[in-house]
C-alpha cells in the first residue's frame, strides 16, 4: 500500500521568495518616491512662477502710478532701495521696494492729502528696518537688486544724474531731476537674471 507525500516549501524557497518580493517593494518604492519628489520640485517651480508673475504685475502697477510732484522725488533708487510716490484712491502714497540682504520687501505709506504728510512718509522711507506696518515679503534668495533709467542718450544706471526741470517762474517750486522715460528692473537669483523694462507714463507739465 503506498502512502502520499505531502509537498511543501524548503526554507530555501522561501528565503529566494522573500528576497524577491523585498527587491521588488524596493524598486516600487523607489519609483513611487521619485514621483512625489518631481511632483513636489515641480508644484513648488509653478508656485515661485507665480508669485514672480505677481510681484512684476505690482512693480508694474507702481511704476505706472507714479507721482511727479516738486514735494518729493517721483522716483529714487539708493543702490538698495526705489522709492516711489504714487497716486492712490484718495491721495498719494509712498512705497518703497527694498532688498534686505537676500529678501525683497515692498513697504507702503499711508495714503495721504497733504505736503506734510507726503514728506514725512518719504522720511519714513528712508528708515525702513523690515518689521514696519506696510512690509510685504515678496521674494526670498535675491541675490541682487539693480534699476536703470532710460534718459537722453539711452540706458543708464539710476544714480545718475538725470535731466533736469526749470523750476515754475514765479512760483517757489524749485528746479528737480524729471523723471526717466523708462525704468529697468534687474533682479538677480544667483546665476539667474530677471530683466523688465517699463516705458513710463508721461507725466502732465
Amino acid at each position: 500500500m503506498s502512502r502520499s507525500r505531502a509537498h511543501g516549501f524548503t526554507l530555501v524557497e522561501v528565503l529566494v521568495a522573500l528576497s524577491i518580493m523585498a527587491v521588488l517593494a524596493t524598486m516600487a518604492w523607489q519609483g513611487v518616491d521619485g514621483i512625489v519628489r518631481a511632483r513636489d520640485v515641480s508644484q513648488a517651480q509653478m508656485e515661485r512662477t507665480l508669485r514672480l508673475n505677481t510681484v512684476i504685475a505690482q512693480w508694474d502697477q507702481d511704476l505706472l502710478s507714479i507721482y511727479d510732484s516738486a514735494v518729493v522725488p517721483g522716483l529714487d533708487f539708493d543702490g538698495s532701495t526705489v522709492r516711489l510716490a504714487r497716486s492712490a484712491p484718495g491721495g498719494v502714497q509712498m512705497v518703497a521696494w527694498s532688498l534686505q540682504g537676500t529678501t525683497l520687501r515692498r513697504w507702503t505709506g499711508p495714503v495721504v492729502t497733504d505736503v506734510a504728510s507726503l514728506q514725512d512718509s518719504w522720511l519714513r522711507s528712508q528708515q525702513l528696518l523690515g518689521d514696519e506696518p506696510g512690509q510685504l515679503l515678496l521674494l526670498d534668495d535675491v541675490s541682487e537688486l539693480q534699476l536703470y533709467f532710460f534718459l537722453t542718450n539711452g540706458w543708464a544706471n539710476a544714480q545718475s544724474t538725470g535731466d533736469v526741470t526749470p523750476g515754475t517762474p514765479g512760483t517757489a517750486e524749485p528746479q528737480r531731476e524729471r523723471l526717466p522715460a523708462g525704468a529697468r528692473l534687474m533682479l538677480a537669483f544667483g546665476e539667474k537674471r530677471l530683466v523688465r523694462d517699463l516705458v513710463l507714463a508721461p507725466q502732465q507739465p
